[in-house]
């Protein structure tokens, strides 16, 4: 027989296609990619690659809805691009090669090349430049929700980091910088309204720019101790930001009139800050104080390759008690490269002594590092290593160091660089009487004011109210709507399974017949188009030759909000209706349930 219109809204888990599995899969990594996958919402298709079944694609879609919502209501209007896209408008803006091997390149039959679009501030630049010409035109901000495409390395964590995603991608365009801390501000606002709406804990911090470029620049994470983002909270005041963008609050100069004279000190067998550490506190003990790792300048050597393929490298001084973080790093340089300094990069640069190397003089009485120096490479220090200060650091010469280096006076580095790691009880940059403290979080969202970048680019330009050509200002606005799903997911779940907030669950009631009884089956059926009938959303499990048992383990497992079981409790007249997120338990007139869920769903 055919269902009647009022019937096809109602999930039966007899028909759905859905297979849901007691075993974590192989591949897994963070709950929420193993219960996805568990509770059947995603399946695997390749690295990074995944296919949304039904109930992950309600999810998703609801994600969408909410984000939509939300930049209607700020006035932004929804268009969409191809997401193969000709070379020549990203050759204009230099990320052609900027992105290197993160995209995936192709060529058509005819040997024109083309990428799938990682992202789209160029096509959106110049969809303006062809329709627009007057300030008249603006404010405008337009957005779309479209797959992505990037060639990640690793991908990882389900959805959390994959190679094909969907993201919300919107633009503003302004005649001014007013009008783009406008356009900033309302699009910021819109993201707290979107975040709150989907349940998770999240929290905005400051954020480096990158190579998008631009002045400003935040995000919003869901704070997820499986996230791969780093940020930090000041404990007092209200600093936040992701651990890229941390600023080291520095040090003032030291005099250094009395300083002793840098003096060279044989250290044999001290390649390593630990070791030397132990050696000086043996052979040349301090009188106020023991020596320390922060005593000590650490010199990594990496390599930089910059976008156009060449190669630079890089020294980078920090406190010897700090490693240089790789992220923070990556950040500061983006999108160059970052590259270890191999053995072949030491063969280039004889004046190199590998675990002893610093950047005063060498045997020939030459700086070693520096722009001006004998080896040529670039040196930039910790914002810590400030004029003034002394330092223990590599002689340049096997088996020896350099005590009471200072800076300013026995070398002089080419600048500051934030690389150094960010540590819990690090000073606040932002405040007098705070400290730092680290915590981990998923990256949902990022807003930057971006400029002029890609007008300049693009030569995107309006006339201004006296005629005057003028170049539009830019913000760019992303949301992970692919990873909000698994994010959403991280941060509710339990030991059960998945527990999805109301507004994104795949459906609103889960319903489940417990039992083999005619009177059950009649008294569920009831119940299941009564609720569809009042455009309640329902998941119907009236499987036959399931156990309740296996029943309920699903159902806790899929994450609906409300369970609703029909079964014994029905011959004294009741229901249970058991609230997913809670556990609790409550018998409900079985002649009222339908009010009472239309009541919890609504409300």
């Amino acid at each position: 027989m055919r269902p009647t219109y009022a019937e096809r809204m109602i999930t039966r888990m007899s028909t759905l296609f859905v297979r849901t599995l007691r075993d974590d899969p192989a591949d897994a990594e963070v709950p929420s990619h193993r219960l996805l996958v568990r509770a059947g919402y995603i399946r695997r298709a390749a690295p990074g690659i995944y296919t949304w079944l039904p109930l992950g694609l309600r999810v998703l879609r609801k994600v969408e809805r909410v984000v939509r919502q939300e930049m209607d209501a700020i006035g932004a209007q929804e268009l969409s691009f191809p997401a193969l896209l000709p070379k020549e408008p990203y050759e204009a803006s230099g990320r052609w090669a900027e992105y290197g091997d993160g995209i995936f390149r192709l060529k058509d039959r005819k040997g024109a090349d083309y990428l799938l679009g990682p992202t789209h501030e160029e096509m959106f630049t110049l969809v303006v430049k062809d329709l627009y010409s007057s300030y008249k035109d603006l404010p405008l901000s337009i957005y779309q929700v479209q797959t992505k495409y990037r060639d990640e390395a690793r991908p990882r964590a389900g959805v959390l980091r994959g190679r094909e995603f969907i993201m919300k991608d919107s633009y503003s365009f302004d005649v001014d910088d007013a009008g783009l801390d406008t356009s900033y501000q309302a699009h910021r606002d819109a993201y707290v309204r979107i975040f709150d709406r989907l349940g998770f804990d999240y929290v905005i911090v400051k954020a480096t720019s990158g190579a998008m470029g631009g002045s400003r620049s935040e995000e919003f994470l869901a704070k997820a101790a499986v996230g791969e983002d780093t940020y930090v909270r000041c404990t007092t005041c209200d600093y936040a930001a992701n651990v890229e963008a941390v600023e080291t609050r520095a040090p003032q100069p030291v005099a250094y009139d009395d300083a002793p004279a840098a003096h060279a000190e044989d250290t044999p067998g001290t390649p390593t800050i630990a070791t030397l550490v132990d050696h000086l506190n043996t052979a040349f003990p301090r009188e106020d104080r023991a020596w320390e790792a922060a005593d000590t300048l650490k010199n990594v050597l990496v390599t930089l390759q910059h976008p156009d393929g060449t190669r630079e490298p890089l020294a980078i001084g920090v406190p010897g008690d700090r490693e240089v973080d790789q992220k923070r790093l990556e950040g500061q340089l983006e999108p160059i490269e970052v590259h270890p300094f191999d053995e072949t990069e030491f063969a280039r640069h004889p004046s190199l002594v590998k675990g002893y190397i610093g950047p005063g003089a060498g045997p020939t009485g030459a700086p070693v590092l520096g722009e001006k120096s004998e080896s040529g490479i670039r040196f930039l220090v910790d914002p810590r290593v400030v004029e003034g200060t002394r330092w223990v650091t590599g002689a340049n010469v096997d088996g020896s160091h350099v005590v009471d280096l200072v800076a300013g006076r026995d070398f002089t580095p080419d600048g500051t660089i934030e690389a150094a790691e960010v540590r819990d009880g690090d000073a606040c940059p932002a405040c007098d009487d705070g400290v730092l403290e680290t915590a981990r979080g998923i990256e949902m969202g990022h807003i930057f004011a971006l400029g002029r970048k890609y007008a300049d680019a693009l030569d995107l330009q309006v006339l201004d109210e006296n005629g005057k050509l003028v170049t539009v200002t830019m913000g760019s606005y992303g949301v992970g709507v692919t990873r909000a799903v698994a994010a959403v997911a991280e941060g509710t779940l339990d030991e059960q399974g998945l527990c999805w907030p109301r507004e994104l669950a795949p459906a609103d009631v889960h319903l489940v017949a417990a039992g083999k009884d005619e009177a059950v089956k009649a008294a569920a059926e009831r119940v299941a188009h009564e609720l569809d009938a009042a455009g309640v959303e329902v998941i119907y499990d009236d499987r036959h030759k399931v156990s309740p048992g296996v029943k309920f383990k699903d159902a806790e497992l899929i994450g609906v909000p409300t369970i609703v079981v029909v079964g014994k409790s029905l011959a004294d007249g009741t229901i249970e209706v058991k609230d997913r997120r809670t556990g609790v338990r409550e018998d409900v007139a079985a002649a009222h349930v339908v009010d009472h869920l239309v009541n919890l769903v609504r409300s």
